[in-house]
């Protein structure tokens, strides 16, 4: 195709502020359409687009031929079916994580993906961080020696505010878990490699959120055991009283190995720091230029702001694995191994037990 026609479902002012300037990056690639459940979201996002085709019926959105390629954006429940209607009808897919309410489902998403020969990405954002692309290159050429631990932190402040779905079971599946640890489990992938076993723990403090009744954890710790013999600690939290929230609330990723330690923020997308054995204290390094941007991408990464302008790589990654008829990463099998690793963490914080993990094949 010489144009890649996108659609938008869930119009969120968050999703459009995520895809559109990424959209924008990439060539012979045009929005044609939005969808939305909720008739004011979408007229917003029609004022702010221009996008001529609208409308709440994701089946509409779906079916059109001048459509290959669909964003979804919307809450948890609905991400199967959405998906699963798109690739039916020829669709590649980008969607939100998690990429379903279990692993049952994310495996149904990935089989229908390769049964319909589409492309299939979750949108594991955290990976496009020009720091973690660089973190992963010292692990994996031995710049740290042996990786001994991982440990993230998580810390934002929602307070009791009402969040809607998010604080629901039947529309999220999880709470904290599958909103924030999910990313934590994904890069724990990504930096380190396989989990041979975890245990978890989860709680939730506030039982009424404004009004409505939240059945969800707002806390979650996962602990890891890596097949590399790695440990990790991830933990995530939405009460951290104080913290903020979003891109400049508490993000924190360390990895000690047996010649250096690394410590990332996302405050600082672009640089981190390290203290190598021997050495007294952190040193503050700045990402090589060859990682700010993701390979390919024509993203400046002199402009715009560094904590949000990184996500915009995620659509220049899909659209160009969709040029180049090749596997995006991350695709929706990352998404179900995290998943793999979700369910497990709910079985284990309610049974107080560790359990070995058995990931979903390639």
């Amino acid at each position: 195709m010489s144009t890649i026609g996108v659609g938008i479902i869930g119009c969120g002012g968050f999703a459009l502020q995520n895809h559109l300037p990424g959209l924008e990056l990439c060539a012979d690639t045009r929005l044609v359409g939005l969808c939305d459940n909720s008739a004011e979201v979408l007229e917003k996002a029609v004022q702010q687009t221009g996008a001529t085709v609208h409308t709440t019926d994701y089946n509409e959105l779906v079916q059109r031929d001048d459509i290959h390629a669909v964003i979804i954006a919307t809450p948890n429940f609905t991400h199967a079916p959405m998906a699963i209607a798109a690739m039916q009808n020829g669709k590649h897919v980008l969607c939100e994580k998690p990429l379903g309410m279990d692993q049952a489902e994310t495996l149904d998403l990935l089989r229908c993906a390769r049964e319909n020969d589409v492309r299939h990405m979750t949108a594991f954002t955290y990976r496009f961080v020009p720091a973690m692309r660089y973190m992963k290159h010292l692990v994996d050429t031995g710049g740290i020696g042996q990786p001994f631990h991982i440990r993230t932190c998580r810390l934002q402040d929602w307070g009791d505010r009402n969040i809607g779905w998010r604080q629901l079971k039947k529309m999220a599946g999880s709470g904290e878990l599958g909103d924030m640890l999910s990313h934590r489990l994904d890069y724990a992938h990504f930096l380190i490699g396989d989990m041979k076993r975890i245990t978890a723990d989860t709680r939730r403090f506030i039982d009424d959120r404004q009004g409505l009744k939240s059945d969800l954890e707002d806390w979650v710790t996962v602990m890891a055991e890596f097949e590399n013999n790695a440990t990790g600690v991830l933990e995530s939290s939405k009460l951290a009283t104080g913290r903020g929230e979003g891109a400049r609330s508490q993000d924190y990723c360390e990895i000690n190995g047996s010649d250096a330690s690394m410590v990332f923020q996302l405050e600082n997308p672009n640089r981190f720091q390290i203290a190598r054995k021997g050495q007294a204290g952190l040193e503050t390094i700045d990402v090589p230029n060859e990682y700010l941007t993701w390979p390919g991408s024509t993203r400046d990464p002199s402009q715009g702001d560094p904590g949000i302008a990184f996500r915009w790589d995620q659509d220049f990654e899909f659209i160009d694995a969709i040029r180049n008829q090749r596997e995006c990463e991350p695709s929706f099998l990352q998404g179900a191994r995290v998943q793999t690793v979700m369910d497990l963490a709910l079985k284990a914080a309610a049974e107080k037990a560790w359990f070995d993990i058995d990931y979903p094949e390639g």
